[in-house]
């Protein structure tokens, strides 16, 4: 059976792979996208989305919906081109399409209602706007089935600073917010994200089957902004897709049950820092990937792209 997944996003270089990968694999269905800042601004965001939808010929059913534009610290938010590229695609410049509306941010309240009990929401950016949901409608949220978040890193260096991941790091104050409210909560931090390295092997691989003529690209991009930051590296992190393979593929990650705490303090170096709390608190506790199995990844996640999923379930 299908899973009916709503995607936080703020559409980068890895959330636009990890968006056409939950539309290729038929256990995921997309009941909706919702479009933060983060690593570019909202509007860019917003652009980039309605561009995918076109270029991997998603439904125009599945709506967009405008989300956050800037963190509950109120700040105005940090963006990162030198790592996703001046418009968050790497090379690309996507034109404004048109016939793709983009909806408003109470709708997600209706998709939760539509889908209650039966709904995942997976976060691949800034919390801003789910940790907004929990403000204006607690009680609503109790209907999601399960959430899964990508930030944080426990005991490994941040990719923003030496203590913090970037989604943590830009709104510590809604990380508390949605961690100290969601339940059957997965998080996915760097320790596992990291290792979900693509080379460029696998991007000549997937290049082959990909009718959008996209994806090379940006991987190659995304590739050689890494590897030039770290030459030891073979390839790039696609963090983002974590989110969608561990609640379809579990099997390939080592989880551990901590409570989580954040450092939410704006104005020191350790901002966003995420703690696992392992004495024996009774406070709220959630399932977190500290290790992930690099090979069962790179089988399934070259078998999605590939688009061969159906020909290998049915051996």
């Amino acid at each position: 059976m299908m899973k009916k997944v709503l995607i936080f996003t703020d559409m980068g270089i890895d959330d636009s792979i990890a968006l056409y990968y939950a539309h290729l694999n038929k256990d995921i269905e997309i009941i909706g996208v919702v479009v933060d800042y983060g690593n570019v601004s909202r509007q860019k965001a917003l652009i980039n989305s309605q561009y995918l939808f076109q270029v991997f010929n998603l439904s125009k059913d599945i709506p967009i919906i405008r989300g956050a534009e800037f963190p509950l610290t109120g700040e105005q938010p940090s963006y990162y081109p030198e790592i996703h590229g001046p418009h968050g695609l790497g090379p690309i410049t996507p034109n404004q399409v048109q016939g793709i509306s983009v909806g408003q941010f109470l709708e997600i309240e209706q998709l939760i209602e539509k889908y209650e009990n039966e709904l995942i929401i997976v976060n691949m950016g800034r919390l801003t706007s789910l940790a907004t949901l929990f403000i204006l409608n607690n009680c609503l949220m109790k209907k999601v089935k399960e959430y899964y978040i990508m930030g944080g890193a426990f005991y490994v260096p941040g990719n923003v600073t030496s203590y913090a991941e970037a989604n943590f790091h830009a709104d510590p104050l809604a990380v508390e917010i949605v961690l100290s409210n969601a339940q059957n909560t997965t998080v996915l931090p760097l320790n596992a994200t990291s290792k979900a390295i693509i080379t460029p092997q696998m991007i000549n691989y997937i290049d082959y089957f990909d009718k959008s003529r996209v994806l090379k690209p940006l991987l190659k991009f995304y590739n050689r902004v890494y590897m030039t930051r770290d030459p030891h590296l073979k390839g790039s992190p696609v963090h983002d897709v974590l989110t969608l393979m561990a609640f379809t593929h579990p099997e390939f990650f080592s989880f551990f049950s901590y409570s989580i705490q954040i450092e939410k303090r704006l104005e020191i170096a350790s901002r966003g820092q995420s703690i696992l709390d392992t004495s024996f608190s009774d406070k709220r506790k959630h399932r977190v990937a500290l290790d992930l199995n690099y090979r069962n990844f790179f089988n399934h996640f070259l078998l999605i792209m590939s688009g061969k999923q159906e020909e290998y379930n049915t051996i």
